[in-house]
């Protein structure tokens, strides 16, 4: 049929030479930029879970960031630390040369004890200065913040970890189920034809933690007497004595260690001839012994079963992480609840890519002052690192060089525990959970590429047909055009 006022051809050629145009202008917009999704049109369900996936790489890569961030927080204070760490041994030798009086002078044990104040204060100003980008490190202001300890029953709390969630504070509640125990014996006042005393003449020997000591006590001797004699030197063996009753020699007397728990011990018994009558019995039972052990506290903190050594209680779990010194009269106490509050503070490090408690991590890093240090527990009462200075209870010029001796090994331990747990923080969870971030990125990443991204192989090969197309289109409208003119030869 010829006609002119509707050239189909044409209008077809237009159709595919539009679709090729378009086709073409797709491939050209893909190579450009290099993404096979530019708009939601080239693909709405790619586009969502794209969208999705670079979302989660954005998070994943920040954790990295995070985490680097840490390790470096981390390893700055551990820097501050080793100082600290240094300062407390020279410290400790200062006070081993002083405790040799015999060979140093009064004057030389004072220029040790201005040694001493001197590094103390220096080991405080380290606790206030050191900092990381304005954040304070050793100061306290990265410990955790408790209300309400029960100082009567807990004399040291000491909070490692705590995971908040959406509460604002963490309770914490300790129950005694099973009671420390000191090593004890018993030896029995009421011997027949002397009562209250020695019925003759004997040699013993005493054995605890610290040493061994023999003594040689005349017949008749009260037992008080004996209990002076062994408690002159329990500094050197770890076991003292007692009167059952103060005011009552035949009341008998006790051998304890002078510390609690399964590590302590006690071993009394007679050397040599004679002393027929010696004999020393447990406390718990009247079997007749010539050693005894300690008991550790059993607690349960937070309805778990805590770890304990002697008075001290430990416990472990991913949502709480604290140390606890209980009192001597607490320890022995069954079945008593006591409580205190967590209600802030501590280090927490944002390790994964979602806010939630699960990808994230505290840490407490408690003050390094003198103040703060040390926390030996001496009689039920603890004394820190300033207790060492001129002028306090513990200082070299007052004589208390032992005593300054275990302050000053508890603060060497408590810096040391306090290097090891963020070392261990570092080396066991931040860059382990930086490899592990690192291999979920790389993964996440290569599927979001291909999902996204233009596959270049294939574009050009769709370049090269659609540009062939439009040619072909643009000269077949060409052609579809110029057939209306055939119409002009039937006019003649």
């Amino acid at each position: 049929m010829a006609r002119i006022n509707t050239n189909i051809p044409s209008i077809i050629a237009q159709a595919n030479l539009a679709r090729s145009s378009s086709d073409l202008a797709l491939r050209l917009q893909r190579l450009s930029t290099g993404l096979r999704i530019n708009r939601g049109a080239d693909d709405p369900a790619g586009l969502i879970i794209s969208e999705r996936l670079r979302s989660e790489i954005q998070g994943l890569r920040q954790a990295v960031d995070n985490s680097e961030r840490a390790s470096s927080v981390i390893a700055t204070t551990e820097g501050y630390l080793a100082e600290v760490a240094d300062l407390l041994i020279s410290i400790k030798g200062l006070v081993v040369e002083a405790a040799n009086t015999g060979g140093v002078s009064k004057e030389e044990i004072e220029a040790n004890q201005l040694q001493i104040d001197s590094a103390i204060e220096s080991i405080t100003r380290i606790s206030n200065t050191a900092s990381f980008a304005g954040l304070q490190l050793l100061n306290g202001s990265l410990g955790y913040v408790t209300s309400g300890v029960p100082t009567s029953a807990l004399i040291g709390v000491d909070v490692l970890g705590a995971q908040f969630g959406n509460n604002s504070t963490v309770g914490v509640q300790v129950e005694v189920v099973s009671s420390a125990l000191t090593a004890s014996l018993f030896l029995s006042g009421n011997t027949t034809g002397a009562a209250g005393q020695l019925l003759s003449s004997v040699n013993m020997e005493i054995v605890g933690n610290l040493g061994v000591q023999t003594f040689s006590f005349a017949s008749a001797q009260t037992l008080s007497s004996v209990v002076n004699a062994i408690n002159t030197v329990k500094d050197s063996t770890g076991v003292s004595a007692s009167l059952v009753n103060a005011s009552d020699q035949t009341s008998g007397l006790t051998f304890n260690s002078t510390q609690f728990g399964q590590d302590e011990f006690v071993s009394v018994r007679k050397l040599g001839q004679g002393g027929d009558f010696f004999a020393v019995h447990t406390v718990q039972n009247g079997t007749e012994v010539q050693r005894d052990e300690g008991r550790d506290v059993t607690a349960i903190v937070n309805g778990s079963l805590a770890a304990s050594t002697g008075l001290e209680v430990t416990l472990r779990t991913p949502s709480l992480s604290v140390e606890l010194t209980l009192t001597s009269v607490y320890a022995q106490t069954t079945n008593s609840t006591k409580t205190f509050d967590i209600t802030g503070g501590g280090a927490v490090f944002q390790l994964g890519p979602t806010i939630n408690a699960t990808q994230q991590v505290g840490i407490g890093i408690q003050s390094t002052a003198a103040s703060r240090l040390g926390g030996k527990v001496i009689n039920d009462v603890q004394y820190f690192l300033d207790s060492i200075k001129t002028g306090q209870t513990n200082s070299l010029v007052a004589g208390q060089a032992q005593r300054a001796s275990q302050i000053i090994d508890a603060a060497i331990n408590d810096v040391s525990e306090l290097r090891g747990r963020l070392g261990a923080f570092e080396r066991n969870t931040i860059q382990t959970n930086i490899r592990s971030i690192q291999v979920g990125l790389e993964n996440i990443t290569a599927s979001e590429s291909k999902i996204r991204d233009a596959d270049f192989a294939a574009e050009t090969a769709a370049l090269t047909r659609a540009q062939i197309l439009v040619q072909a289109g643009t000269s077949v409208l060409a052609t579809a055009n110029l057939t209306a003119q055939n119409v002009l030869a039937l006019l003649g």
